[in-house]
């Protein structure tokens, strides 16, 4: 069984937490807010899915969107979402933007980036874009991550019909991708020597795959993935590795069919975490901050069904509980990160959202 997981002995051991921690709103009236980024001069970057980015100067949201940033496609799941300064921001000045790109019976993930001056991008220019286009408004992933050899990873949905497609090689739908910061391949990608397989991949078998996160002390990617109804997980990401969607999952099908017979497979990877019922999550931090040392470590997940953050305490890259955090924001959270100054960053899920900043108490 999938007893690693701690679906059933974790689900009763999760818990609520005393509040030692306080709670500020640094932005509000923000249309459904997706992503924060954070830049070296201080200042934050905030997309909204209906095609905006913001910029907040010291504390202040600039009502003004950034000039210059591309249309995307926005329909249902379909927006703007990700941003992601480069490791070398400071030097040239790129932002990466992920984003629904097309039309209604042609539509996929895309990335680009510009050169950032502060109020506007320039020399846009298109990184990469999902192959093959789908004809559905939903499940793009979405979620890009710099690792420390430069190299970007890059999530992708299954596109919901076509969820047969993540565990095809010759599709980059319900994958993970690893590229150069240009676009072009690592030539080290697990795959880049099958003929039969895109180059692109570095692991696959996702659905919708939302949060992902690296921990520096560890060299861990970890990244979750939405599952149907249950079947939401949370996994550690190794090269090559086959994730199981949709041969192996916990979920069961809108419908109420179910999906697959199996709950663990010959050659797929379980996740740490199964999440049955499905909790939504939508982003993923891996704390690193000072101002909370009793969280240094842990994971933190979002929940767009139950309106929580969820803490998943890791002891020596184990799970040793969960716990239910910030439930008094009372709202659907997206997203959720670690700041440069210890603060946990919480993004809500409406149109008129906001940003919340998790601060330690004075």
């Amino acid at each position: 069984m999938r007893a690693a997981l701690f679906s059933l002995a974790l689900a009763a051991a999760l818990q609520s937490v005393a509040a030692d921690y306080r709670l500020e709103t640094v932005a509000e009236n923000l249309t459904w807010p997706w992503c924060i980024a954070f830049l070296p001069d201080g200042n934050m970057l905030v997309t909204e899915r209906d095609g905006d980015l913001h910029v907040i100067r010291e504390g202040i949201l600039d009502p003004r969107p950034v000039a210059g940033v591309p249309p995307a496609y926005v329909r249902s799941q379909g927006g703007l979402f990700d941003v992601l300064p480069h490791p070398r921001f400071e030097e040239n000045r790129l932002l990466y933007l992920s984003l629904a790109h097309g039309t209604p019976d042609a539509n996929a993930t895309r990335v680009v980036r510009g050169r950032f001056d502060g109020a506007a991008l320039a020399d846009v220019e298109t990184v990469f874009t999902v192959e093959p286009t789908k004809d559905t408004p939903v499940h793009y992933g979405g979620r890009m991550l710099f690792l420390p050899d430069g190299t970007l990873l890059l999530t992708t949905g299954d596109g919901f019909v076509y969820r047969e497609s993540s565990q095809r090689l010759d599709s980059l739908l319900g994958k993970v991708l690893r590229l150069n910061d240009d676009g072009a391949v690592p030539d080290d990608n697990p795959f880049v020597q099958d003929p039969a397989a895109r180059d692109e991949i570095w692991t696959y078998g996702h659905r919708n795959p939302q949060g992902i996160a690296y921990a520096a002390d560890s060299g861990t990617v970890y990244l979750h993935d939405h599952g149907a109804q249950g079947g939401d997980e949370l996994n550690v990401i190794v090269p090559g590795s086959n994730y199981g969607w949709p041969i192996v999952t916990l979920g069961i099908d809108y419908t109420g069919a179910r999906i697959s017979p199996f709950r663990e497979y010959p050659g797929t990877t379980p996740p740490v975490v199964d999440w049955t019922p499905s909790i939504a999550p939508a982003g993923l931090t891996y704390y690193h901050g000072d101002a909370f040392p009793e969280w240094r470590g842990d994971l933190f997940a979002t929940s767009l069904v139950f309106n929580y953050v969820e803490r998943v305490d890791l002891e020596g890259g184990e799970v040793a509980g969960r716990h239910r955090m910030f439930e008094e924001i009372g709202e659907r959270i997206r997203d959720v990160r670690t700041g440069p100054d210890g603060s946990l960053y919480v993004l809500t899920d409406s149109e008129a959202g906001r940003l919340v900043r998790v601060a330690p108490l004075d």
